[in-house]
């Protein structure tokens, strides 16, 4: 026995940006996401997630910077290296689809032993794994 409960999952990850309606647009629009939440906490917070619009995987909780240490993130939050991996079941047609709303991707797609994958920048930078996993 651990000690922790059976059943745990990474169920939101936090996404420095810097304005909570221009990458509320760009997840929505660019990647098909959906805004699942978005409250008024007052003082200019809010707390806003987005996530794929089936409802599988970790939600985002889109964070707008709010001092200079937070803005110096934005865009970098893992040094340089792929942050997110967002997985499909249907690599062509989301990297076509994505391709057609103007997602940036930084390489050609590439068939590796773990499955099909291409690297892309969100609005800010960050770097994704589209990928489709070999099952």
């Amino acid at each position: 026995m651990t000690g922790f409960a059976e059943h745990r999952r990474v169920a939101t990850v936090a996404l420095v940006v810097a304005s909570y309606d221009e990458a509320i647009a760009w997840y929505v629009e660019r990647l098909g996401f959906t805004l699942t939440e978005d409250i008024d906490l007052g003082g200019g917070k809010r707390w806003v997630t987005v996530a794929p619009s089936d409802g599988q995987g970790a939600r985002l909780l889109l964070a707008e910077a709010s001092d200079e240490t937070q803005r110096k993130s934005i865009g970098n939050q893992t040094g340089g290296r792929v942050f997110l991996f967002l997985e499909t079941d249907d690599f062509a047609g989301d990297h076509a689809a994505m391709l057609d709303k103007g997602v940036e991707f930084r390489e050609a797609p590439r068939h590796e032993a773990y499955g099909t994958v291409a690297v892309f920048a969100d609005l800010h930078g960050n770097l994704w794994d589209l990928i489709q996993p070999k099952r």
